[in-house]
């Protein structure tokens, strides 16, 4: 059947090869829905002034908590910021905490861009941020801000601190999606996202590492638990189909997610909570570092055109992400 549209539609393999892009795009990651909670709640925990701030751009910070899923595939150098196989740098790594300096002399670099690099990232863009707060820079603290939201968000994911990534070394195929993505979506109506108030982080080096180091520990459980189902599961309970977008899926089933859940113990509900209550506490700490600048001097931020448009694509997709 390809061959012949292939031979019927000379631009068949490029159409098949971009909808495979949007597939990936699609499945990495919390996924939309779960970035965009992260990043809108994040702002109810910040302290005044910066709330304020914050709520005046709410839909912008919660829309471009996606972005860097977006330019994953497309930006050169972008997927290694998403993830860290710790299997490569050994868990030595987490106790070592080496900074990116410290990290070249022990790792080639290509080695670590092949093998990710979420932590020395996360931490290089809060300095960015710092600097953007310094300089009243509106467009760029707020894009910063979204950025930083979601790669705390991937920080808590147990499946990036490991190459198993999508349980495709231990014939668990759709793990990643089905943990990040179904559940929360499914279940994440009964979550509480109250986390208290932001605080002050003395040294965010440590925190991301401490970060990466509680998703590292969960990896272990959340293999073993969903292998444990698979085995106690008839096979054609464990997944069923949806209508998604006009199109029929086939996704893990309600029953089998809401076991997946259940034995989880709550863990993606922690998950998140904490990626919410470090989100809010790595943006003002920031601001902090920055010198607490009154925020009422800072200019309103002028969009293009193009960023406008793409902010109302990423509206659009509210609730695109891998289910499957």
């Amino acid at each position: 059947m390809e061959n012949f549209l292939a031979m019927s539609y000379p631009y068949f393999w490029w159409i098949k090869a971009l909808f495979m892009s949007i597939i990936l795009i699609l499945c990495t990651s919390w996924g939309f829905f779960a970035h965009k909670e992260i990043n809108k709640m994040a702002v109810f925990s910040l302290p005044q002034p910066l709330m304020s701030f914050y709520k005046v751009h709410l839909e912008y910070i919660t829309e471009q908590a996606v972005n860097p899923d977006k330019r994953r595939y497309a930006v050169k150098g972008e997927a290694p910021k998403h993830y860290m196989d710790i299997e490569y740098y050994t868990d030595s790594v987490l106790v070592m905490q080496p900074n990116w300096k410290e990290a070249a002399i022990l790792y080639p670099e290509d080695s670590m861009q092949a093998h990710g690099i979420l932590p020395w990232n996360l931490i290089r863009m809060s300095y960015y941020l710092t600097d953007a707060f310094k300089a009243k820079d509106v467009k760029a603290i707020l894009k910063l801000s979204a950025d930083i939201g979601h790669y705390i968000g991937d920080l808590h994911v147990p499946l990036h601190a490991t190459k198993n990534y999508n349980g495709q070394l231990t014939d668990q195929h759709g793990i990643h999606g089905l943990w990040e993505s179904r559940l929360p979506e499914l279940f994440s109506k009964n979550y509480s996202y109250y986390v208290g108030r932001a605080r002050y982080i003395p040294n965010i080096n440590a925190e991301v590492w401490s970060a990466l180091t509680a998703s590292r520990a969960c990896v272990d459980s959340v293999l073993r638990i969903e292998k444990g189902l698979q085995q106690s599961f008839k096979e054609d309970k464990i997944f069923s189909y949806e209508d998604r977008n006009g199109q029929t899926m086939r996704v893990y089933s309600y029953e089998f997610s809401k076991a997946y859940h259940t034995d989880l113990n709550d863990m993606v509900q922690r998950r998140m909570r904490s990626a919410i209550q470090m989100t809010a506490n790595m943006w003002y700490t920031c601001w902090m570092n920055a010198g607490k600048p009154d925020l009422t001097t800072f200019p309103e931020p002028i969009f293009t055109k193009e960023e406008l448009e793409e902010l109302a694509q990423l509206k659009s997709s509210a609730h695109e992400g891998c289910v499957h």
